[in-house]
């Protein structure tokens, strides 16, 4: 049987460790690529060198510790530089990017020049009001200077597989947007584009948090001329207060759970019960892989964006660690 030529990518950065928002989605994009067939790269966003820390755990063997796999070796962001720097000439030649040097301080002051936003803007997104007038500014020469990509007025479809469409306005919500940064390294929607371009990921399965993402990496993607991937936007997990997770976070952090002693076939449970697609109790990849269909994943995304999110509250993490209680109460008290 010939390889499937649609594919999808785990991409984990090593600034900290990974936590049950990241279980959520690395385990859902997966579960899903398994369950139809497709290839998983595994793509380690380790361009953010400032943020990675001595000691920090290898997201590989949080990975592999939930029983997650993918084929050929792991690409690392750091080795392809090369493919960022063409990327942005190609953005040059265009005409579609310039040298932003501004201080958030000042991008906030000319927003708010331009008087209270309209309904759907963000108060400080990027305005057109502080882009350089044609001349040396527009092009790609100084690396270590921020450089955004223009951004015109008009509205941008983004149809993702479990959501359904969205219409977006990516100059009224964010303005022009940085593509390169002063570290001298491509900020993320640049880089996470031209990655799944160049390394034939045909489907984006990741949190909600990054759907209006999707509208940007679009326009950067009919700029370098290729068509973007598919999208497959999972709900994100919530705290016990409602604020979503984040690496500071070291309760819900997995390699504290795995030193702990919570097995991972619990956290595959957890996960597989957030994505509706196993009852909450242990699990194997393979039985994650077998319960996994795409309306119900469908239906446990929208469920989890609008009604119910998936939150760690005491009552999970008593379920985690071993805990006997059904799932009528743990949806109670979670």
């Amino acid at each position: 049987m010939a390889p499937s030529t649609l594919c999808t990518r785990l991409a984990p950065s090593p600034t900290g460790p990974l936590h049950l928002g990241h279980a959520l989605a690395f385990v859902g994009a997966w579960t899903l690529a398994r369950r139809l067939g497709w290839r998983v790269i595994l793509r380690l966003d380790d361009l953010d060198a400032a943020r990675v820390r001595a000691g920090d755990a290898d997201p590989t063997e949080t990975l592999r510790w939930l029983g997650l796999d993918w084929d050929g070796e792991p690409v690392r962001q750091s080795s392809r530089m090369d493919r960022y720097v063409a990327a942005m000439e190609r953005l040059a030649d265009a005409g579609l990017v310039y040298r932003s040097p501004h201080s958030r301080s000042e991008v906030r002051e000319a927003a708010r020049a331009l008087g209270a936003p309209h309904e759907g803007e963000i108060p400080n997104r990027f305005p057109a009001t502080l882009r350089p007038p044609a001349g040396a500014a527009w092009g790609f020469r100084d690396h270590m200077v921020n450089h955004r990509m223009r951004v015109d007025p008009g509205t941008v479809r983004v149809r993702d597989a479990l959501l359904g469409e969205h219409v977006m306005e990516p100059e009224r919500e964010h303005g022009d947007f940085l593509v390169w940064t002063k570290d001298g390294v491509p900020s993320y929607q640049l880089a996470c584009t031209v990655d799944d371009l160049e390394l034939g990921v045909s489907d984006v399965v990741r949190g909600h948090d990054l759907l209006a993402s999707a509208s940007l990496q679009q326009g950067i993607a009919a700029a370098l001329g290729r068509p973007h991937p598919n999208w497959w936007h999972l709900p994100l997990v919530r705290d016990a207060g409602g604020r979503r997770l984040a690496k500071r976070d070291g309760t819900e952090g997995l390699p504290g759970l795995r030193a702990a002693g919570v097995a991972a076939e619990r956290v595959r449970g957890l996960v597989g019960w957030w994505l509706g697609i196993h009852p909450l109790e242990p699990a194997s990849p393979q039985a994650l892989v077998a319960g996994c269909l795409p309306e119900r994943l469908a239906q446990a995304a929208r469920d989890g964006i609008t009604a119910t999110p998936p939150s760690v509250k005491p009552a999970i993490m008593d379920w985690l660690r071993g805990a006997d209680m059904g799932t009528d109460t743990l949806a109670h008290h979670a």
